[in-house]
């Protein structure tokens, strides 16, 4: 196309978006004000060790094929994953244990023993249930620019509108689980979903039951971490000709006759361009983060309809007693109060449910000490409210929240050894640092109510030449859909820029004068 294109922000939406727009021949620039891609997708450097401190999940792979193979390269060739057998180890307490397993068979067994055969046979139910929701929303939502109610019902026809009931869009997810699991233990496991977008089950609409069917198609673990991805995202931008800028933050937007037109840095200087992405948290912008006149761009989201925060410990210590695998859930007494803690309180839950990645250790579980003797990289995560703005989160109070923390941890049977020295710690105030104007919300808009996956804004902005990615915009929060919003906004720029360039007359077979 030979235009030139600002991409402000390296995280996975941006670096998407600088891929396929350099592949089409636009003179991509990559600002972001860190020292490496990634964004979200960070590591902490705790005693010597890289430890992933963002996301640990790695789903979609299509996603990422798509990409490179759009591109002109091969995704396997730069990056090497290793199908994870057990998606995720469970635990209420020392001697209540389930793993979920990529085949769907042996889960159905693991289910069958821990909760009964009638259990095990609900189960099966919802998987086809959560296939059917997948089925019903890839093509015409995840895929789609900016889906509306009225466009989805459109596109599905009368012949679709029989699927559509089918996932029951206006039901909760708390309820529809309740549907298929009287365990409540499974209610609460997969309910747990709802969090994966920074929302409770609670109140979340059913249709994220899908993401049960995401991770049964393929949870992958990522050789060198999740960097790596980030990593090798940015290196196919380069090699088809994108530069990347670290260390330059975007401190304004700049418009011409009301349309994007530029950037100027935090030093001055300015950068002309054609058009602008923003790979930012929507809130970011519209709160004027990048200029007032570039504000009017979205609409904030309310405080009340932020997604969760996070507080998360990275460590490099020894772990013993529970069999670790890589994904570890060990879940609270009381779901309810956990959520009522976070949405309507806005505290942090007096007993949190507990995730444990253990980045050394595969699904045999061996980790590098053998029985708990040598040091492993450990991120431990909790939710918290998105009130970094608001709550200083000192000191006392994170020592209050660590010390239940690692008292459930205890209760089932995982003991690990720390020290100040081999312990990082974020809050949800350090998030709002790192993500400014969210309050460290790490989802952007909580997903309550079955019209919030509307509400989010899509990749075109109000400002012509002005398109947004990330995990706050369409199609939502995750790798793979932040990689997708920048796919997506990259689409919307290519086609709005072809359909405003002024081309030659030219003479059709027929004599027809056309532009």
């Amino acid at each position: 196309m030979g235009e030139k294109i600002i991409v402000i922000g390296a995280g996975i939406g941006g670096l998407s978006a600088a891929a396929d727009l350099a592949a089409r021949g636009c003179e991509v620039i990559v600002l972001e004000k860190a020292d490496a891609p990634g964004g979200k997708i960070r590591t902490v450097e705790v005693d010597g060790a890289h430890i992933d401190a963002g996301p640990t999940l790695f789903t979609m792979r299509w996603v990422f094929d798509e990409l490179f193979t759009s591109a002109g390269d091969c995704f396997a060739e730069h990056v090497t994953l290793k199908n994870a057998e057990i998606i995720a180890r469970h635990a209420w307490s020392a001697d209540e244990r389930l793993d979920l397993f990529a085949d769907m068979t042996r889960s159905v067994e693991a289910i069958g023993a821990f909760a009964g055969a009638a259990e095990a046979r609900r189960y099966g139910a919802f998987c086809a249930e959560s296939q059917r929701i997948y089925a019903t929303l890839e093509k015409d939502f995840i895929r789609a620019q900016r889906p509306s109610p009225a466009g989805l019902v459109g596109r599905a026809g009368l012949s679709g509108l029989g699927d559509l009931a089918g996932i029951h869009p206006f039901a909760t997810m708390w309820s529809r689980l309740g549907a298929y699991f009287h365990d409540p233990r499974l209610r609460q496991l997969f309910g747990r979903y709802a969090t994966y977008c920074g929302s409770s089950p609670f109140l979340a609409p059913a249709t994220l039951m899908l993401i049960a069917h995401v991770e049964r198609d393929g949870v992958f673990l990522v050789e060198g971490g999740m960097h790596a991805l980030a990593r090798a995202v940015s290196a196919l931008a380069v090699r088809r000709g994108a530069e990347f800028r670290y260390g330059a933050e975007a401190r304004r937007i700049l418009l011409r006759n009301g349309c994007a037109a530029g950037v100027v840095l935090s030093t001055g200087e300015t950068i002309e361009a054609s058009a602008v992405i923003v790979n930012a948290d929507v809130a970011a912008l519209a709160s004027g983060l990048f200029g007032a006149e570039a504000a009017v761009a979205a609409t904030p989201a309310p405080r009340a309809q932020r997604s969760l925060s996070a507080v998360t410990w990275m460590m490099n210590a020894p772990a013993a007693g529970f069999p670790l695998v890589r994904h570890n859930v060990f879940f609270s007494i009381d779901y309810a109060a956990e959520f009522d803690a976070l949405f309507r309180r806005g505290r942090t839950p007096f007993q949190p449910t507990v995730y444990v990645c253990a980045q050394d250790r595969d699904d045999c579980g061996a980790g590098p000490g053998g029985e708990g003797n040598l040091p492993e990289r450990l991120l431990i995560l909790i939710n918290a409210p998105a009130t970094g703005d608001s709550d200083p989160f000192d000191a006392a109070e994170i020592d209050q929240c660590r010390r239940r923390v690692f008292a459930l941890l205890n209760q089932c049977g995982l003991e690990i050894g720390h020290s100040a020295n081999s312990t990082a710690t974020a809050t949800p105030r350090d998030f709002d640092r790192l993500f400014p104007a969210t309050g460290g919300a790490l989802y952007g808009r909580a997903s309550h109510g079955w019209m919030a996956s509307f509400q989010r804004p899509g990749s075109r902005s109000k400002i012509p030449g002005l398109y947004l990615a990330g995990g706050s915009a369409h199609p939502g929060p995750g790798v793979p859909m932040a990689a997708l919003s920048g796919r997506l906004a990259a689409q919307s720029l290519i086609a709005d820029r072809l359909s405003t360039r002024p081309f030659r007359r030219a003479v059709t077979p027929g004599a027809t004068l056309t532009r």
